[in-house]
């Protein structure tokens, strides 16, 4: 219990003080479009279909061109339309540390078969951000702590959103951990989701773990993002709920103010580079 709130304890002074070494490489906007970009040209990508095979191979490729390995979880899902292959994407950044700071995106679209949904935000942003965060993360030398990039699949629902039909990627990969006794090393999971949004608004999430929201929201504050990271709260059901239930300090940073939202709007043209930003820097700040 000691070594845990020494962990912690280390968390939340190095992320205010925001230490940061000189020289070191910065989040790019530029980059994170164009894998958000990438990915939309895709097109519809849910669970078990072409699409969502086609994006696996790019996340893996991208990362494999930084020098980082991915490791596949894969399990077939019981859904209400029947079962489907799904498969987690998981890449890591060693530290000096074996604790673990998990960053998390859902890299699925949702199952749409009215119109063509290629989800810019919902699914896209938040694993673009993801893919440029590794890059970030991946050049910066003498890490504190290992860094696990977990792209999750079956976010979406496959109908109405009720359980257990959504978060297929995370419920499967926090029982895998249960079972090898992973969770012990797991110290935090900051989740992304729909952080492309034109207008962005992100509040407080009710759910997530008070003093992981207070780091990033102190941070956004200090960097002058207020202006998308609002002192208002709501409740969101997303990944990080599997995580909160297992003991883990979580936080999901999302923009559910999104007109867009599950609808065929959901396009490069009520996205922008500049949400992408926002987030990505206010992220990297809040990491040790």
């Amino acid at each position: 219990m000691r070594r845990l709130t020494l962990v912690l304890g280390a968390l939340v002074v190095l992320a205010v003080s925001g230490a940061h070494g000189q020289g070191a490489v910065a989040f790019d906007s530029n980059k994170a479009w164009e894998h958000l970009r990438q990915q939309v040209a895709i097109g519809p990508r849910p669970s078990g279909s072409p699409g969502n095979v086609t994006n696996r191979a790019y996340i893996t490729k991208t990362l494999s061109a930084i020098g980082l390995k991915t490791v596949e979880q894969a399990w077939e899902a019981t859904t209400p339309i029947g079962p489907i292959k799904m498969v987690n994407l998981i890449a890591t950044i060693p530290g000096q540390r074996s604790d673990r700071i998990v960053l998390a995106s859902h890299f699925d679209t949702k199952l749409f078969r009215e119109f063509r949904f290629v989800g810019a935000s919902d699914g896209a942003s938040s694993t673009a951000a993801l893919l440029e965060l590794a890059r970030v993360l991946k050049a910066r030398p003498r890490l504190p702590f290992t860094i696990e990039l977990l792209f999750l699949d079956g976010e979406e629902a496959t109908g109405e959103w009720r359980d257990p039909d959504n978060t297929y990627g995370s419920r499967h990969y926090v029982a895998v951990a249960r079972k090898t006794g992973t969770l012990e090393s797991l110290r935090a999971l900051i989740l992304l989701d729909m952080i492309g949004d034109r207008q962005l608004n992100i509040r407080r999430e009710t759910n997530s773990t008070p003093w992981l929201t207070d780091i990033v929201w102190n941070v956004a504050r200090r960097l002058g993002h207020q202006a998308h990271f609002l002192a208002e709260s709501m409740a969101v059901e997303d990944d990080h709920l599997h995580f909160l239930k297992a003991g883990v300090p979580s936080i999901d940073i999302i923009d559910l103010d999104y007109p867009a939202w599950h609808t065929a709007q959901d396009t490069l043209e009520a996205v922008s580079a500049r949400s992408l930003q926002v987030v990505g820097d206010v992220v990297v700040a809040a990491l040790p």
